[in-house]
């Protein structure tokens, strides 16, 4: 196995339009008005509680706008001629818009949904409140005026979901926040595959991204397996 990233396909394409996902810095494609949104919507998509941090302190935001802000987010390699019709469930995405478009719209249809019904945006409601209305959003009853509230909502939590997970590469999963939370280690190592038939024996390392190896964090032994460290709580003492 090469030390090097797997070269997915279009990955390399899309992080060049998309910007340098190691770098968080500035937003490429959202507002301040978006970001406001989204940085309270994924607070309550999924919160910091007893069991660590949520999404707010994994920057799932920063995540979405490097998605926005590449290939994917313009539907670039997508189908784009019509007829459009309603499709069902097990044929997937079958909107005319693009996620840009649909997060651009979808906002300001949610913000202004949120003020006719609680004359506040949504940043600015209460928890409570916040959650009553991504549920109205979710099954669709929240009345948006240019997107459906239900189409909206359905993507932004796959894509919140997909930020908490996904490689530190992109942008989200901050310090490994998500992989922490359920115990992934990332980058496969040599000795993992002896582990597998165990059962209910924790893996207990410390996770390896793509990003760490990239920036010099963790190494790679001759095969260009990931070399984990034991978790400072599983190191034996003395």
């Amino acid at each position: 196995m090469s030390s090097k990233r797997p070269d997915v396909p279009g990955m390399r394409a899309e992080l060049s339009a998309g910007g340098d996902q190691r770098q968080p810095g500035a937003y490429v494609f959202l507002q301040s008005g978006e970001v406001r949104f989204l940085d309270a919507a994924v607070a309550r998509i999924i919160p910091a509680d007893d069991l660590g941090p949520g999404a707010r302190e994994a920057a799932v935001v920063v995540f979405l706008d490097r998605q926005l802000a590449s290939v994917w987010g313009g539907h670039g390699r997508n189908y784009r001629t019509g007829p459009w019709q309603e499709g069902t469930p097990q044929q997937g995405f079958q909107s005319p818009l693009t996620p840009q478009e649909i997060y651009r719209t979808g906002i300001t249809d949610a913000d202004g949904y949120c003020l006719r019904q609680h004359r506040k945006i949504f940043a600015f409601l209460a928890p409570l409140v916040q959650d009553a209305a991504l549920g109205d959003m979710e099954n669709g009853s929240a009345d948006f005026e240019t997107v459906s509230s239900r189409l909206f909502f359905a993507l932004l939590l796959r894509n919140t979901i997909e930020g908490f997970f996904a490689d530190p590469l992109y942008g989200g999963n901050r310090n490994k926040i998500g992989w922490r939370l359920i115990g992934f280690p990332g980058v496969a190592s040599s000795d993992y595959p002896q582990h597998l038939a165990q059962h209910n024996v924790g893996y207990q390392v410390e996770p390896v991204s793509i990003l760490d190896i990239e920036l010099g964090q963790a190494q790679v032994d001759a095969q260009g397996y990931a070399l984990h460290r034991k978790r400072r709580s599983e190191m034996p003492s003395g």
